[in-house]
């Protein structure tokens, strides 16, 4: 009796796992890698491959699968800075049943301070909305061997290099730095490649310097 359950336990953990383990993988050429800057190392992923990904496990886009934009918004914050978020509620079909919403936030500069001048962005919510989709997708397992592969537990953290130590690392502030130059643009970066990357406020402390209250920040935005 005993064997029975247990094997009707471990077929039923197989099949929740089984779109998981088929999208779990990205391909090589779907996959670059960040050759430069704090986040060097670090996958880039191509949006198209989720398409396709979507669309060979549930069916062709609006009869397989399908989202729906819940909202577009623009937040501004320091020095008229703004940036564009897109929520988004994506449904699966299997068999004929249609999946409940796996909503995903997802966000982009419209307007950023630059050594020019003010830039805008035509292709913000454009951006913020491929954002929100691999940020849903991640729900499905889509790319999960990309962002398990930089999850980091309190038990595995190895021992800090010599050239990672404290006093190389930059500090992450969100509105001024100490110079009183405005950083919103660097910080909403940073919290952006996070997301992608499924990385939580303490990952971001082995390459930043992070004080208690920007650490606050970033538990708020990364969810």
């Amino acid at each position: 009796m005993g064997e029975n359950n247990n094997q009707k336990h471990l077929t039923k953990k197989m099949e929740n796992l089984s779109i998981y383990n088929k999208v779990r993988n990205v391909p090589a050429e779907a996959k670059k890698t960040i050759g430069g800057g704090r986040l060097k190392g670090f996958t880039d992923i191509n949006p198209m491959w989720r398409i396709k990904t979507l669309t060979e496990q549930f069916g062709v886009c609006g009869f397989g699968w399908y989202y729906d934009i819940v909202s577009q918004e623009t937040k501004t914050g320091a020095n008229g800075e703004i940036a564009a978020f897109v929520t988004i509620n994506l449904y699966v079909k299997i068999g004929d049943e249609w999946s409940k919403p796996i909503q995903g936030l997802g966000g982009s500069m419209f307007v950023s301070n630059e050594s020019k001048g003010a830039y805008n962005s035509d292709e913000c919510f454009k951006m913020a909305l491929t954002d929100a989709i691999g940020i849903a997708c991640k729900s499905l397992g889509i790319a999960a061997d990309v962002y398990f592969e930089k999850d980091r537990t309190k038990y595995d953290q190895q021992e800090q290099k010599p050239e990672e130590k404290e006093t190389e690392k930059i500090w992450l502030n969100k509105w001024k730095d100490k110079e009183k130059k405005n950083v919103l643009p660097f910080y909403t970066k940073v919290v952006l490649n996070a997301r992608e990357k499924s990385m939580t406020a303490f990952d971001l402390k082995k390459y930043y310097k992070i004080s208690k209250e920007v650490e606050s920040e970033l538990i708020i935005d990364l969810g």
